[in-house]
């Protein structure tokens, strides 16, 4: 079996011969050009192995149907009444629990030791992570649309018009690629894609399901109101619900902006010194 080590320097060596080929040496790839190749490589993966669309395809239109007509006479007295509160908050759910396929995806690589080869390359550092994370965005976007058009169908009607709709899928899409960091980090630390997939749940339930997605908090008990009051989750649904009612609140939308900040700033470094210090 071909070893690490022989491997970079197979690498290294065919690097050099073109290197040394006659005529103009080739520009370096800029960072862009770099994460575009590796999120192309992302859905390539997708069109060679396309059952991986399933928890984009059948995982929001069953969560939607089923959160509708269980609870929806029950909450709201009918289910055309709370398709128009769910639908907001289900979108976020959808998008938000399959951002840990992220991570799931990269623990996967490094345990095939795809990623030996990618840190032997003359690219810029973080383009496989940033390039998976591009990726994952169309994934992302698959399921947003995927709820919306069944939402449509359900009776949600958006006030806000197809430039909240827009608005709204574009933030969802921002939070969701700042938190995917997190996952990355975990797919550095963890042995298994597995263990990843524990850890994940295990963060993204509570986040979830203790939030506002289903239910209006003044419901709660107030140990779990000052908890919703605080998720980043149910900022981020009462943003969505405001841009595509037409009424978002500013403030809302910069508690939102200053997570996906955070997520990236406090998990991407962490990250990329364990993709470091793998090599």
């Amino acid at each position: 079996m071909t070893s690490t080590t022989d491997r970079t320097a197979d690498t290294a060596t065919a690097v050099a011969d073109v290197l040394k080929m006659p005529g103009p040496r080739p520009a370096r790839p800029t960072a862009w050009s770099t994460s575009l190749s590796f999120g192309w490589r992302a859905l390539l993966k997708i069109k060679h192995v396309p059952e991986q669309l399933f928890d984009v395809t059948m995982f929001p239109i069953m969560f939607t149907l089923m959160f509708t007509y269980l609870f929806g006479g029950a909450l709201a007295g009918s289910t055309s009444a709370y398709v128009q509160f769910l639908l907001p908050g289900i979108l976020v759910q959808t998008v938000v629990m399959i951002t840990m396929y992220t991570g799931l995806t990269l623990n996967k690589d490094i345990e095939k030791g795809v990623f030996d080869r990618f840190r032997s390359l003359p690219i810029w550092r973080p383009s496989p992570l940033v390039g998976a994370l591009l990726g994952d965005v169309v994934r992302y976007t698959i399921a947003s649309i995927i709820v919306l058009i069944l939402g449509l169908v359900l009776g949600f009607r958006p006030d806000g018009g197809l430039v909240g709709v827009v608005a709204s899928i574009g933030l969802l899409l921002l939070f969701s690629f700042s938190l995917s960091w997190i996952w990355t980090m975990f797919a550095m630390l963890m042995r298994t894609e597995q263990a990843v997939m524990g850890v994940s749940m295990f963060i993204l339930f509570p986040l979830t399901f203790a939030s506002n997605i289903f239910v209006d908090p003044a419901t709660m008990p107030g140990w779990l109101q000052a908890f919703v009051g605080v998720n980043p989750i149910s900022k981020l649904v009462t943003s969505i619900r405001g841009l595509m009612a037409g009424t978002v609140e500013m403030a809302d939308l910069a508690v939102v902006f200053g997570w996906c900040a955070g997520f990236v700033v406090i998990f991407g470094p962490l990250t990329m010194r364990l993709y470091n210090r793998k090599a």
